[in-house]
């Protein structure tokens, strides 16, 4: 059978697994009768929730004797590490551009590295029935990307088509034949995406995705570059400078049919297919005959620019709303996780009760303790913190600078500006982007970036599009601006009461609600002023026999600041944790005691 390997690659939200979705289904792939979720390849509970695909997929249909190999790949930056590797293992890409938004950062960052490595891809117009389509516009904002992107004359000639993923057509013209469906997707991909190069010599593949299975343990992805590939066969690992890392036998060969994965008896060259077996091996790793001396050419892991603490749960509440609470289950699964995600990077600590988790940006970090939180984890964890580096040369201290594009209501633009300027990013561009809005770009320091995702939907009225991507480390911009207030600490454990907080209301707003079970040492709000205030929330009113003729009041609580994560994440200060459990998302002071507290802050000022 005759084959094909294609990328889908696009911005976030611009309707790429949804595409598939109907790729899948016109191709054949389910049956009738078989009732299939909505966005099938984003499997994971948190994409679906978020809309956001995390890890990538790898998916088959078979057209017309030909068998077609899709990647659907992660929109956001913060995985980008796993989108450069997947397109080496493609002859083909399909970038997928909305008719409104047109490309994005994510698609400039994609199409990119596409490319770089030579693919000639075919630009689908997805969403041509939105209201606000501008066709013609999108498309030449699409030439003009690929123009400043340094594309060949070949890579310029590119074959667009037009259509809706979610109503499952594609035409060559806006307004073409909706009836023919995805045909036209299908012939275009046969047409113009040229068949697997195969190269000479015994078994070869890189490993492109790595995913922790509990049953088969380590599963490698990738496409074979020469050579066949059967189970039992003993192979080896090399490390991108030629190690060998190690050597084994396969237990199981993979490959995608559908969406199901299913066992096959031979991989052959050109093939995109799973490998279970070896302990060792991940990714841009080598795996080949026992023969094979020299590792064929990988893309490096980029490196992680976030880090933060994640510290076993000490607080007098620990153990209540979750079951997995020991630092050795906590090490166990971070370093779970770190078998399956390559952007990771995991360290223990000297006094093995904290772990530093590094990744490619918070949203990669907050999305892993929303897993873990549901998985029935409790722990604490630090304020994000960038990862820094020396420059060998001249020993000056750089930091990672990161490329933003907000598109935004022309009447915020300004707040925008200001908050950026303060952040100390630099304006690169700022031009009209139609419908009255404007598009702005920016060079900022990461660390200027954390938490300002929910600063600004409040700026701009919920109306701005942030999206950023990481662009080189510069030299250190020197300090920027924090938190201004302090914070309101409960001073003994119990349970709030509305008494108190309604007494409390002047010295600033409350983050808890009436009921809520409180320990000494806990952040119950945020102070009016700079300095953090040690506060009752238990004390009830007191009750006597008298009754006065206005009978009181029902007591009117203001509604409470609610803090999410990420959230709570941005706004504590260094000396402050989030403490995540299965049920609360609280927040602490690192030191309960109040006599600690104290202690450090001495020593602090004695620097």
């Amino acid at each position: 059978m005759k084959l094909r390997n294609i990328a889908i690659i696009a911005h976030v939200d611009h309707g790429k697994t949804t595409l598939v979705d109907e790729l899948l289904k016109q191709s054949g792939s389910y049956r009738e009768n078989q009732r299939v979720a909505e966005r099938v390849m984003d499997s994971n509970e948190l994409e679906k929730e978020r809309g956001i695909t995390i890890l990538a997929k790898a998916t088959s249909v078979v057209w017309k004797d030909t068998r077609i190999n899709i990647v659907d790949t992660p929109g956001h930056a913060d995985f980008g590490g796993e989108v450069e590797r997947i397109l080496n293992m493609v002859d083909g890409a399909i970038v997928l551009v909305d008719a409104a938004e047109g490309p994005m950062p994510q698609t400039k960052f994609v199409v990119g590295k596409a490319l770089k490595v030579g693919l000639r891809p075919i630009v689908a117009i997805n969403k041509v029935d939105r209201s606000d389509a501008r066709i013609q516009e999108v498309v030449n904002e699409v030439f003009d990307l690929f123009a400043a992107l340094d594309a060949t004359d070949e890579q310029l000639d590119f074959p667009i088509l037009y259509g809706s993923g979610r109503n499952g057509w594609m035409a060559m013209s806006p307004d073409g034949d909706q009836g023919t469906g995805m045909a036209p997707l299908f012939d275009l991909v046969l047409q113009h995406v040229p068949e697997p190069t195969v190269e000479e010599g015994p078994f070869r593949m890189i490993g492109t995705i790595l995913e922790a299975n509990p049953f088969l343990g380590r599963i490698i992805t990738g496409r074979i570059s020469s050579g066949t590939i059967k189970p039992n066969q003993s192979i080896k690992v090399l490390t991108r400078d030629g190690q060998m890392l190690e050597q084994g036998r396969i237990s199981k060969i993979l490959a995608f049919r559908g969406i199901e994965r299913t066992p096959i008896e031979l991989g052959e060259a050109g093939d995109i297919i799973a490998i279970a077996g070896l302990t060792k091996g991940t990714v841009a790793d080598t795996f080949c005959d026992l023969s094979v001396d020299t590792p064929l050419p990988a893309q490096p892991i980029d490196p992680p620019t976030v880090t933060m603490s994640f510290i076993v749960n000490d607080s007098p509440l620990a153990g209540t709303e979750g079951d997995k609470v020991t630092s050795r289950v906590i090490r166990d699964r971070l370093l779970k996780e770190a078998e399956g995600n390559v952007a990771l990077k995991i360290e223990e600590s000297e006094d093995k009760d904290s772990f530093f988790v590094s990744g490619r940006g918070e949203l990669q970090l907050a999305v892993l303790i929303e897993t873990m939180r549901r998985e029935g984890f409790e722990l604490a964890v630090s304020r994000p913190r960038v990862v820094m580096k020396r420059d060998e040369a001249t020993d000056e201290l750089l930091e990672p600078i990161e490329e933003v594009l907000i598109d935004v209501d022309e009447e915020h633009a300004g707040v925008v500006v200001q908050k950026m300027s303060e952040r100390k990013a630099d304006m690169i561009e700022m031009r009209p982007s139609g419908g009255n809005r404007q598009r702005l770009v920016f060079y900022a320091p990461t660390r200027g970036l954390i938490g300002y995702q929910s600063e600004l939907m409040t700026d701009t009225r919920g109306t701005a599009i942030m999206n950023r991507l990481f662009h080189a480390y510069a030299p250190f911009k020197g300090e920027l601006p924090g938190r201004r207030n302090g914070v309101l600490i409960s001073n003994d454990a119990g349970e709030a009461v509305a008494y108190a907080m309604w007494n409390l209301e002047d010295r600033g707003p409350m983050m808890i609600e009436p009921g809520w079970k409180v320990y000494q040492g806990m952040i119950v709000g945020e102070h009016t002023r700079e300095n953090d205030l040690e506060v009752n929330v238990l004390k009830g009113k007191k009750l006597t026999n008298i009754r006065a003729a206005g009978k009181d009041e029902a007591v009117r609580l203001t509604p409470p600041i609610r803090m999410t994560l990420e959230r709570s994440l941005a706004w504590i200060q260094d000396d402050e944790l989030v403490e995540v459990t299965p049920k609360s998302i609280r927040l602490r002071k690192t030191h309960l005691d109040p006599n600690d507290r104290k202690r450090m802050e001495r020593l602090r000022e004695a620097g």
